[in-house]
């Protein structure tokens, strides 16, 4: 082999060592610290919305094999899931320097059926009963405290990469009008607050049973309350159900930037006001 031959081919060693390490070093990143998050849907709306971009803290809650990504490529029909590579840690609904999460968290958790990745608020601990009544959130037979935060409105038009349009108090309202939703400003128990949003009265979740909340499970809601598949919802491949300790991800704090196009690449969509924005 020439000298310009084996300059060549070293050249493309080193580039496949340099990629290898830097995949291995992201993966272990991920895995252990932060995992990116970029919001899809509107169900925790107007807390996060459609386009919003965080890093979701792993270190909050301890690991388990929830801990370790799916690895999905449709178009190479790769779909690993995480107990296929952190089975080990699958130690019957425990984690490793396992931290308690806290009533009101913004959590990530694996939903318990699909294995996809959702987010949603923390709202029942294990032992507590949750109660819908005419839309008021009741724990443990008490409502917690609800005011009035208003209104939240938004452009009648597609968003995200789904191209969904939003629903809205003021229905019908035609594209590019304005959409109004009611917005209520809820204090859990522990002086946690937050805004949730409503749609319209009497909508199906509005009125619940009493869910009371296994040992080592957690009941999950989210801010959009008319417009969120939840633990209200039976554990299905759609309802989530009481979500197990193991599932939890990790705590979701701050976001980092948002795009309000179909892409997060498309920097001119981006948000200016919610750089580093605070999640509460």
């Amino acid at each position: 082999m020439s000298e310009e031959s084996q300059g060549f081919m070293g050249a493309i060693w080193e580039t496949i060592k340099t990629i290898f390490w830097a995949l291995l070093i992201a993966g272990v990143f991920r895995t252990l610290f932060f995992q990116p998050f970029w919001i899809p849907s509107s169900s925790m709306k107007d807390t996060l919305l459609i386009g919003d971009f965080l890093f979701v803290n792993k270190m909050a809650y301890g690991y388990s094999y929830a801990s370790c990504p799916n690895i999905k490529i449709a178009r190479f029909g790769v779909d690993i899931d995480a107990k296929d590579i952190c089975g080990f840690l699958d130690r019957d609904n425990s984690r490793l320097f396992g931290g308690e999460p806290e009533q009101g968290d913004v959590v990530v958790f694996r939903h318990p059926v699909t294995h996809q990745d959702y987010i949603k608020r923390l709202i029942g601990m294990p032992g507590d009963t949750v109660q819908l009544k005419g839309g008021v959130l009741h724990l443990n037979g008490e409502p917690v405290q609800v005011q009035d935060g208003g209104t939240f409105s938004e452009m009648k038009e597609p968003q995200g990469p789904e191209q969904r349009f939003p629903r809205c108090s003021n229905d019908p309202v035609g594209e590019f009008g304005t959409c109004v939703k009611q917005r209520q400003i809820e204090t859990l128990p522990n002086g946690v607050t937050y805004s949730t949003l409503n749609i319209r009265n009497g909508e199906d979740l509005d009125d619940t049973k009493v869910f009371t909340v296994p040992d080592g499970h957690y009941f999950f809601m989210g801010d959009n309350r008319d417009n969120s598949l939840d633990s209200r919802v039976t554990q299905t491949s759609f309802g989530v159900g009481m979500v197990p300790y193991e599932n939890l991800i990790g705590r979701a704090d701050r976001v980092m930037f948002s795009s309000a196009g179909r892409s997060m690449l498309f920097f001119w969509t981006w948000r200016g006001d919610r750089f580093f924005e605070a999640i509460d």
